[in-house]
């Protein structure tokens, strides 16, 4: 797990094992076994798990979020990377150098 680092748009990231998740009223709610925790990811953030099931790289799921909302790049860079370094940081999600991982 990465700590105190920041993450990058070449960087790949991945769902983390041993959560449960499911929808409630079309968002994503997560409980961590690990930590025993309770997330609300809300709909936006439970569109990246959805979207990181399989390794991606985080410009990839930048370009695809702004096909499917309307949002200023930069704007969307920053929210994403902050979204991901945060569950990163939980243990919620896997940093990785190759998307293409199996």
């Amino acid at each position: 797990m990465i700590n105190h680092e920041t993450i990058s748009l070449q960087d790949c990231v991945y769902q983390g094992k041993g959560n449960i998740v499911s929808d409630m009223g079309g968002e994503k709610v997560m409980l961590s076994v690990q930590n025993g925790k309770y997330y609300n990811l809300g709909e936006i953030g439970g569109k990246i798990w959805d979207s990181i099931e399989n390794p991606i790289s985080i410009g990839r799921l930048v370009s695809t979020l702004m096909l499917e909302y309307d949002v200023d790049q930069n704007e969307c860079e920053q929210h994403v990377i902050s979204f991901l370094e945060h569950m990163v940081g939980e243990g919620l999600v896997q940093v990785g150098a190759d998307e293409h991982r199996e």
